[in-house]
């Protein structure tokens, strides 16, 4: 069966995911058309990507940039804008079936929110969006008739897992994580930690935000909190298990103790072109996973004791309201602060935990407090930065 051909926006395609995405847009020009491509600083890598897959608009967020973009792409056609609000006006128009969500951080809320306003499917890779506003932009999304697709490789597999089985009780999830580059090590041995030893993820690529907090752990927290959200599970329900060789992606326990698992080689290709195919699969020429060459697979419990940015999603979904708002404000905070080496490895955990404390809770937010609550969490965090750097 012909796959009908769907109009994309990629917001974030000059990141790890965007630019695996255009990989995947490349590789079927027949079932993929690019409309809009946005990125926040990288204006060469975005004028590049313009130029091949000719979109109707490109926004760079950094306005700083905007000349420079709008004079290597206007001779081409392309409607070139600048800034935040632009990204969010963009995703509106009526071209767009699709909007492919990888920008980093918190900046991905406003435009998701927009997108599924104006009734676009979602294929989402910036998990902080439902981590901020699970219940406001899920609720919203119920509203809308939208589908969000997940594109993180763990959440991928739990969706491949229940498809076919949306009739049948889940028991709970098994989200594995490599454990990252310090997995097993002591607190003592985390203490003087470099981040360029952080940054080398023994599986995946990914970028530097991505790449601190899975060495952090609280990656994984802010999946734990974005599976919440996406499936509708209680935190009893979602288990993390340490899997280092990264090969089973995570996995579905139903009610009566049948376990599925998604398998496959460490290659974000995969639940990338999957999110945007759905439910169709579209042949690939990714690299095949091979029995042979991985003997052994072997699972561990997470250290809750060292990595503490894992305890504390838990903690934030046990709390609910704005609080993963604050864990999350204030972990943006700690890893751009760590990667300008102004606080240690195991002091990001401190910094985190402070905010949760300080920050004011509200038990129900609307999107104004989760935009007040960012802000003030990320005002308290930059002041602890400012005192203990």
């Amino acid at each position: 069966m012909k796959f009908p051909q769907k109009h994309l926006a990629i917001l974030g395609s000059t990141g790890s995911i965007g630019t695996q995405a255009l990989d995947v847009v490349a590789a079927n020009p027949d079932s993929f058309a690019v409309e809009i491509l946005t990125a926040q600083n990288n204006a060469d890598l975005l004028i590049q990507q313009a130029a091949q897959f000719r979109p109707n608009v490109v926004v760079i967020a950094n306005e700083s940039l905007y000349d420079k973009v709008f004079d290597a792409l206007d001779p081409l056609g392309i409607q070139v804008y600048a800034g935040d609000k632009a990204i969010a006006d963009v995703v509106q128009m009526d071209s767009i079936d699709t909007v492919l969500t990888s920008m980093v951080g918190y900046s991905g809320l406003i435009p998701t929110v927009k997108a599924i306003e104006a009734g676009k499917q979602i294929a989402l890779a910036n998990k902080e969006t439902l981590v901020v506003a699970g219940e406001l932009v899920t609720a919203l999304a119920h509203q809308k008739g939208v589908s969000i697709y997940p594109v993180d490789s763990e959440h991928s597999a739990i969706f491949q897992c229940i498809v076919g089985e949306f009739h049948n009780p889940i028991e709970k999830i098994l989200l594995t994580a490599s454990g990252g580059p310090f997995r097993g090590k002591t607190r003592d041995e985390l203490l003087h930690v470099t981040k360029a030893q952080a940054l080398k993820h023994p599986n995946w690529s990914m970028g530097a935000k991505i790449t601190i907090d899975s060495a952090s752990l609280m990656n994984k927290g802010l999946e734990v909190i974005e599976a919440k959200w996406l499936f509708g599970l209680k935190a009893e329900q979602i288990e993390v298990v340490v899997h280092p060789q990264s090969i089973i992606h995570s996995m579905v326990q139903f009610e009566d103790g049948s376990i599925k698992a998604q398998m496959g080689l460490p290659d974000m290709r995969l639940p990338i072109q999957f999110a945007l195919t759905y439910p169709h699969r579209l042949k690939a020429d990714f690299p095949r996973f091979d029995f042979m060459q991985y003997p052994s697979l072997t699972f561990e419990q997470p250290d809750l004791k060292t990595f503490r940015n894992l305890q504390f999603a838990f903690d934030a979904l046990d709390r609910g309201g704005n609080m993963a708002c604050i864990v999350n404000a204030a972990n943006e905070i700690a890893v751009a602060a760590f990667l300008r080496d102004e606080v240690g490895f195991l002091e990001m955990s401190d910094l985190i935990e402070t905010c949760m404390q300080k920050v004011t809770f509200i038990e129900k937010p609307t999107l104004d407090d989760y935009i007040e609550t960012d802000a003030e969490t990320r005002k308290v965090a930059e002041e602890w930065v400012n005192v203990h750097s």
